[in-house]
Formats: structure tokens, sequence, C-alpha cells
């Protein structure tokens, strides 16, 4: 993990912890949080890892559970054991087979400028449209 604000912030495996986080350094998330994270660097839900509440960062690794409103200004990369739950605003989504992903998503351009949110695709190689799956 980048150290953008310094050194980058851990919350082990058996800890649990209850209330808000701000912090400009990168953290990553092994025990549990129930509260609100916002940071300018990247957070990383370890496998044991646990959020219940808002996430706001910049790009973001998760391997374990959230539950909640997760906003990623940049990449949000799911690994295969991620299980996500709630409501996602991001920029660029990377997801895993075998990722469980059950939120209401919103894909926003690289400017910023609105939300990329049609229920139809482009087939590539007819034009005609196609239902979204």
């Amino acid at each position: 993990m980048t150290e953008l604000g310094g050194q980058p912030n851990r919350i082990e495996k058996n800890t649990k912890i209850k209330g808000d986080i701000v912090s400009e350094a990168d953290f990553r998330i092994d025990g549990k949080l129930d509260g609100n994270v916002k940071t300018s660097g990247k957070v990383v839900i370890g496998i044991d890892g646990y959020i219940h509440g808002k996430v706001e960062c910049v790009n973001a690794d998760i391997e374990g559970n959230f539950n909640g409103e997760l906003i990623v200004s940049d990449l949000l990369t799911l690994k295969s054991s991620a299980v996500i739950e709630g409501t996602v605003i991001v920029s660029k989504l990377a997801v895993d087979p075998g990722a469980t992903f059950n939120a209401s998503c919103t894909m926003k351009g690289k400017e910023g400028k609105g939300a990329v949110n049609s229920p139809m695709k482009q087939s590539a190689t007819t034009n005609e449209p196609v239902k979204a799956s």
C-alpha cells in the first residue's frame, strides 16, 4: 500500500472499533469496524475484515465483507472472497469471479459528469440493443 499521508493504518484481526475514522493515509482493516472511514488514500478490507458504515476513498481492494455506502473516486477491486451489500458509487470496477456483489452501483465517468446508469448494453458486433444481465 502506498503511504500517501504517512504510515498506512491497520485495524488488526480480532480488533473491533465503533466510530468514525478520518485519515490522509492508506487504511487496512482486518478486524471489524462499525462506523465510517474517509481517506484520501486507499482502503483495503482483508479477508477477515468487516465494515458496516460509509467508506469514502480514492481506491479500494476488498477481500472481506462490506455493508453500507461505498464511494470510491477511482478503482474498486473486489477479490473472489469479497461480499458487498449496500450502495456503491465508483469510477472503475474490477470484480474477480466468485465475489458477491449485492449492491446498487452507480458508475461515474472520468470527469465525474453524472452516472453511466443505462439498463441496456450495446452489442459489439451488431449495434443492436442487448438486455443487461
